[in-house]
């Protein structure tokens, strides 16, 4: 009798770890796949700055929504113009950080309005909108991870041409991760960007196996490779395929500048290291201290002069 309540007490209990699983692998392949989407929290006007709602289509017509902050018109001269683009997940206001994922994971908010609120009154214009599948802006699965997310991007490019009050051989991009790997695929697509600022973006086979195994230890190695399998079968596309080193080989003669955290369990050093390398006319990598990836992103937040001076050599 004793044996028997032995077995259905090991059968219940491994109902219980298959059951967990299974949870986790299908929560992990949705977030890759069709993220939640984070809902706006504020606006522009809450930090005092002037701004527009503005919808536009992506070069492959995916609806996109976002924000146009005019510079102050006694500060405009040149009409200088910085594009925002945010991360997985996040919306054009960055990341709220505010749910179960971020204390688990240990993010903190990234605000993109400090550093739109900053450019502002250095003089640009500043365009920032969410991306396909995140924020307000239509759904188009899977995410890519910036394969198809440089389709925005051209689209905000091509937006911002329609604008008397932007110089079109002024416009400077800043990526954040996925942002930062889109611009790496739009760069061979657009001779329209005057230069850009890449802050940690990834090769996603390296970014998936340190963040999986950051979240879940030793499981993660067993996890990662069915969570790999159904995102490319749901999805079509293979983690693997997914090399923004190709294309930034084609990035002509745009500067980037790279920025990354050097304790980043999700990403490596040595990874952006190879993306810079790649990229013709890379720069850095700006290795910055911090022992979360998460600081890898406030660092530009917190220190805007180091874009504006870096775009200022180029505008």
């Amino acid at each position: 009798m004793t044996f028997k309540r032995v077995l259905r007490l090991l059968g219940l209990l491994l109902g219980i770890v298959i059951g967990v699983v299974s949870l986790l692998i299908a929560y992990l392949t949705r977030r890759m796949v069709t993220p939640a989407r984070q809902p706006l929290w504020t606006t522009p006007a809450e930090m005092g700055l002037p701004y527009e709602d503005v919808n536009f289509p992506a070069q492959d017509s995916v609806r996109l929504s976002g924000w146009f902050i005019p510079a102050p018109k006694s500060n405009d001269p040149s009409g200088a113009t910085v594009i925002l683009v945010h991360d997985w997940t996040w919306n054009r206001l960055g990341d709220a950080a505010s749910d179960l994922m971020a204390d688990l994971t240990g993010t903190t908010p990234v605000e993109f309005l400090r550093l739109a609120h900053a450019l502002h009154y250095g003089g640009y214009h500043v365009l920032i909108y969410d991306q396909r599948n995140h924020g307000e802006s239509a759904s188009h699965l899977p995410v890519t991870f910036g394969r198809e997310e440089a389709y925005d991007l051209i689209g905000a490019i091509n937006y911002l041409q329609t604008r008397s009050e932007v110089a079109p051989e002024k416009i400077g991009v800043i990526g954040f991760s996925m942002g930062a790997n889109a611009i790496l695929y739009a760069l061979p697509q657009t001779n329209q960007i005057a230069a850009a600022i890449a802050v940690q973006p990834m090769t996603m086979s390296s970014y998936v196996e340190g963040y999986s195994a950051d979240l879940l230890g030793l499981p993660g190695k067993v996890i990662l490779p069915v969570v790999e399998t159904l995102y490319s079968a749901i999805g079509g596309v293979r983690l693997s395929a997914l090399q923004p080193a190709f294309a930034a080989a084609g990035g002509g003669k745009t500067p980037v500048l790279f920025i990354q955290c050097k304790s980043d369990h999700w990403g490596s050093m040595e990874d952006v290291d190879r993306l810079r390398a790649a990229t013709p006319e890379g720069e850095g990598p700006l290795y910055v201290d911090g022992a979360h990836r998460y600081q890898g992103y406030q660092y530009l937040i917190e220190n805007p002069r180091i874009a504006m001076t870096f775009f200022e050599r180029y505008f």
